[in-house]
C-alpha cells in the first residue's frame, strides 16, 4: 500500500511557500490543484456544505485513493499545519499497526522527498485512529521507520464533531525521526517538505469510512 510514497514525486510543479498559505482554498476551488492518486479502488472526494461549514467529503468502501499536492514548504518560515476534520464512520476492531489493518478514516500527511536517495525519503502521517489512543506514534506496517503514524485523534474522539488541529510539523519531524544534534543539522534534514496529501482509505480492511476535511493551511504562528 505504501508504494505511494515513491509514486507521488512527479505529480505537480514544485513551488515555494513563504507565508501563511491556504493550500486547499475550498471556497475558491483551490483543491483543484491537488491531484488524485488511486491505488486500490477509488475513494470519492467532493466539496459541499456539511454541519455549517464548507468541507471536502471523503467516502471510502474497500478503496484507497488520495489527493496530493507537490509543493515545497519551508518549515522554518511556516512550521504550523492547521486543519479541521470530522468523522462519521470509523473502522472498529481494526489493528492499524498491522498490514491487514493499515487503514485510516482520515489522514493528512507530509513527505520529505529523498530524490534518488530513496532511503532518505520520510513521511509523517497525522491520522484519525479508530482503535489507538490519542497521541501515539508508530512505524508504518508496510514502510517501517521511514513512515511514522501519529494519532492526532484516537478511539475516544467523538463521531460527527468537528475538531480543529494545529501541529508544529518541524518540531514533530525532529521528535519522531530524531534530533540530529544541532540546529544546523536539523535544518538540513527537516527544513523543507515536498508533498502534502489527504487520504481516507479502507482497502486493507474492506470496510467503509465517511470523513470530512476543512482547509489545509500552513502558518508562521
Amino acid at each position: 500500500m505504501f508504494r505511494w510514497i515513491i509514486l507521488f514525486f512527479s505529480i505537480t510543479v514544485c513551488l515555494p511557500v513563504t507565508a501563511a498559505t491556504n493550500l486547499t482554498s475550498l471556497n475558491e476551488k483551490g483543491i483543484d490543484n491537488w491531484k488524485p492518486k488511486i491505488f486500490s479502488g477509488e475513494s470519492i472526494y467532493s466539496i459541499g456544505e456539511y454541519k455549517e461549514r464548507l468541507a471536502l467529503k471523503a467516502l471510502s468502501h474497500n478503496a484507497a485513493s488520495g489527493l496530493v499536492l507537490k509543493q515545497q514548504i519551508d518549515l522554518r518560515a511556516t512550521p504550523y499545519l492547521n486543519w479541521s476534520w470530522l468523522v462519521e464512520k470509523t473502522l472498529p476492531q481494526l489493528n492499524e499497526r498491522s498490514k491487514n489493518g493499515d487503514d485510516f478514516v482520515a489522514r493528512v500527511y507530509v513527505v520529505i522527498d529523498g530524490g534518488f536517495l530513496v532511503w532518505n525519503t520520510k513521511s509523517l502521517n497525522y491520522v484519525w485512529s479508530s482503535n489507538q489512543d490519542k497521541g501515539l506514534v508508530w512505524d508504518n506496517a508496510f514502510a517501517g521507520s521511514s513512515v511514522k503514524m501519529m494519532s492526532v485523534r484516537g478511539k475516544k474522539a467523538q463521531k460527527g464533531q468537528w475538531y480543529q488541529e494545529k501541529r508544529n510539523v518541524y518540531q514533530d519531524l525532529i521528535e519522531v525521526f530524531g534530533d540530529k544534534g544541532s540546529e544546523k543539522a536539523n535544518r538540513k534534514a527537516y527544513q523543507y517538505i515536498d508533498i502534502i496529501a489527504i487520504m481516507t482509505d479502507t482497502d486493507n480492511s474492506g470496510k467503509q469510512a465517511e470523513s470530512y476535511y476543512g482547509d489545509i493551511i500552513f502558518s508562521a504562528k
